[in-house]
């Protein structure tokens, strides 16, 4: 009995203080953002009093009834989500490859790479996505050189920044490296002997690809996609620096209400469906990763 007292206080010892860090700044403020979105907005911004002149508790569903009411959040939403996934799939396109190039290089090189990959984590994030805008302003060589190609097909010049383009390249500029790293950590771990073995086999090099390489990265992809795509969708800075008046995506929604419009009950019920938003789709990329897997192991077997 002894021992298994020590054992459960042990246990305590390691996990509590993660367990209290998670209740103090994830569990109680989410809480109070839930009880927030039932209140109504204070006349000068804000939460009006909890409880009225007559005694009654002041909740509502009426920030609820206003998401739900008026279309163009919905649509603000929904290119939230096509945005973030559109930055997951071109992460995924570009990172793939340079993961796979890291995995295969000799050590010596490889940490150089991995080196590389981690490189712009040393600077502040709003300096890098300033600098995007001397990279995509108007006077720069890339936006002088997509004008001269346009000028030679007859078409009009086009502004590279405060666009939708701009607001994309830099989400995948920001969001690459956290696709790259755990692809890697996959790739490296890859058996040499099951390609070498699917080659004697008579299996050409897309094969091996498809029939080894890529089943077997699939967690790392799906790691990366979550890494991805859950920063993506509630992102607000790149689109607030680099976008125009119609790029606004659902982060810059949810800024707006509680810094601007200071109106907290609506800004908690966009927050909420956020959140319920990302922890669906985060269930559904690990339901599909555990099916996917069983249906290998099924064919394997």
């Amino acid at each position: 009995m002894a021992l298994r007292a020590g054992e459960r206080k042990s246990r305590w010892l390691v996990s509590g203080p993660p367990l209290l860090y998670l209740i103090a700044f994830f569990a109680l403020p989410t809480l109070i953002m839930v009880l927030a979105s039932f209140r109504s907005p204070g006349e000068f911004g804000g939460l009006a009093p909890l409880q009225g002149d007559d005694g009654v508790l002041d909740l509502n569903l009426d920030s609820y009834a206003r998401f739900f009411a008026e279309p163009i959040y919905a649509q603000i939403f929904l290119k939230s989500v096509v945005t973030a996934l559109l930055t997951t799939v071109i992460c995924l396109l570009l990172a793939y490859p340079l993961a796979m190039v890291i995995a295969r290089s000799p050590k010596r090189r490889r940490d150089m790479l991995l080196l590389l990959v981690i490189l712009p984590f040393w600077s502040n994030f709003l300096i890098r996505v300033y600098a995007w805008m001397i990279i995509l302003g108007p006077q720069a060589a890339l936006a002088n050189g997509v004008n001269w190609l346009l000028a030679l097909m007859g078409a009009d010049p086009v502004s590279l920044l405060f666009s939708p383009f701009a607001v994309l390249v830099c989400l995948v500029y920001v969001h690459l490296p956290f696709m790259v790293l755990p692809l890697y950590a996959n790739l490296e771990k890859h058996d040499q002997s099951l390609l070498d073995a699917a080659q004697d086999l008579g299996a050409s090099g897309w094969q091996r690809f498809w029939r080894v390489t890529f089943p077997l990265s699939l967690p790392g992809v799906y790691a990366g996609a979550a890494l991805v795509f859950i920063p993506a969708l509630g992102i607000f800075a790149i689109p607030d620096i680099l976008g125009g008046p119609n790029d606004s995506l659902i982060g810059n929604l949810i800024k707006q209400q509680f810094l601007e419009t200071r109106d907290w009950p609506f800004g908690s019920v966009l927050s909420i469906v956020l959140t319920i938003a990302a922890l669906a789709l985060a269930g559904l990329a690990a339901w599909v990763g555990r099916t996917g897997g069983r249906g290998q192991g099924g064919r394997r077997a």
